[in-house]
C-alpha cells in the first residue's frame, strides 16, 4: 500500500494566489484527472475563480522522465512548454485559458507555476455526453480550430518549442519516430502481457509494414499531441479552449486524427478532415492503440490513485491493436 501524496493546500497556494489575483482564495480544490501537473482551482470570496498549474515531482505521477526536447514524443510537462505553446496558439487566435500570472523563478512556491482564467463551462466531453444537442457548435468551432492548426506547418518536425528555435529533432521523420517507438512499446508489454509475448513478432513485421508504405512528406503541421474532449473546455460563448497544452508540436496531421478519432467516436465526424494520408492513419493507429498499452501500465507502476480507468484504457487499447493484425477476428 502506497502512501498518499500531500498535494499543496490554501496556504501553500496563498502567496502565488496574492501575487496573480492580489487576494487569498477562500476555497482551494485539486482538480482531479491530472497525471503531469497539479491542477487547482482558487475560489475567491467575491465569486471569482482561477486555476493554479504546478509543475513538481509531487504532481508528476510518471515520475523522473527523460525531457530531452528533441524528442518529439518525451515527457511533455514544464511551464517552460506550456509558455511556448499557450504564446503560439494565442498568435493564431486558438482559444486556451487566458494566462494571469507565470511564476516562471518559482519565487511563490517551490515549484514553477501558472496561473490561469477558469473556464467554467465544463468540458466537451461532459457536455457531449449530457447535452449533444448543446455540444453541436463547440465541436463545429473545434472542426475549425483543427484546421488553422493543420494549416499552421513548419518544414520541421518536434515539439513546438524546439522547431520555433530551429533545433533539430531526434530521428529522420514523424513516421520513422513513430514506428520506432511503436516497436519499443510492443517490447515494453510484452514483458507484461502473455498476448503481447505470443504476437510479438507480428506486431513488430506489421508496425515495419506499414511504416514502409508511407511516402515521405516535407512539412509538419501543428497539433496538439493528445486532444480528446476532456482537453477541451467550453467558454460561456460556445467556444472550445484548449487545455493540457504542453505537448504541443509540428507533426504529421494525421497524428491528431487518429486520436480525436478514438476520444471522440461519433462526434469525429464533425471534425474529419479531407485530404489525410491513409498509410499513414493505418501506421499511427496501430501505434497510438500500443502506446496507450504501454503508457498506463509504466503509470500504474507507480501510485497514480485512478487506477481502475487506467487498466480499462490499457485492455481496451490492447485488444485493439491486435484486432488491427491481419487475420484477426
Amino acid at each position: 500500500m502506497t502512501t498518499a501524496r500531500a498535494h499543496l493546500t490554501r496556504d501553500d497556494l496563498a502567496p502565488l494566489a496574492r501575487q496573480a489575483l492580489g487576494k487569498v482564495p477562500a476555497v482551494v480544490t485539486r482538480l482531479r484527472g491530472g497525471s503531469k501537473k497539479g491542477v487547482y482551482r482558487l475560489a475567491l470570496d467575491n465569486g471569482r475563480s482561477a486555476i493554479a498549474y504546478v509543475w513538481s515531482p509531487e504532481e508528476d505521477y510518471w515520475g523522473p522522465a527523460d525531457a530531452d526536447i528533441r524528442d518529439p514524443f518525451a515527457h511533455a510537462s514544464g511551464l517552460g512548454l506550456f509558455l511556448a505553446a499557450h504564446d503560439r496558439l494565442t498568435e493564431l487566435g486558438v482559444r486556451t485559458p487566458r494566462l494571469l500570472f507565470a511564476d516562471e523563478e518559482a519565487e511563490y512556491l517551490p515549484a514553477y507555476a501558472a496561473v490561469v482564467e477558469d473556464v467554467r463551462g465544463g468540458s466537451l466531453e461532459v457536455l457531449l455526453r449530457s447535452d449533444p444537442g448543446a455540444a453541436r457548435v463547440p465541436l463545429a468551432r473545434l472542426a475549425g480550430t483543427l484546421g488553422v492548426l493543420r494549416e499552421y506547418t513548419a518544414a520541421g518536425y518536434g515539439k513546438a518549442a524546439l522547431v520555433e528555435e530551429d533545433g533539430k529533432p531526434l530521428g529522420d521523420s514523424c513516421e520513422q519516430v513513430v514506428a520506432d517507438r511503436a516497436v519499443h512499446d510492443i517490447a515494453e508489454v510484452a514483458e507484461r502481457d502473455p498476448r503481447v509475448r505470443a504476437a510479438r513478432r507480428a506486431l513488430t513485421e506489421r508496425v515495419r509494414e506499414l511504416y514502409d508504405a508511407v511516402e515521405p512528406r516535407d512539412h509538419a503541421s501543428l497539433v496538439h499531441g493528445e486532444l480528446g474532449p476532456d482537453h477541451v473546455l467550453v467558454t460561456e460563448q460556445g467556444d472550445p479552449a484548449l487545455i493540457d497544452i504542453e505537448g504541443l508540436m509540428y507533426f504529421d496531421a494525421e497524428w491528431e486524427h487518429v486520436f480525436l478519432q478514438h476520444r471522440f467516436g461519433p462526434a469525429y465526424d464533425v471534425l474529419r478532415a479531407a485530404d489525410l494520408d491513409e498509410d499513414r492513419l493505418g501506421l499511427y493507429r496501430l501505434a497510438m492503440h500500443l502506446n496507450l498499452v504501454a503508457g498506463p501500465l509504466r503509470l500504474l507502476d507507480g501510485d497514480f490513485p485512478e487506477r481502475e480507468p487506467m487498466r480499462d484504457i490499457a485492455e481496451f487499447n490492447l485488444r485493439q491493436a491486435l484486432s488491427l493484425l491481419p487475420g484477426a477476428s
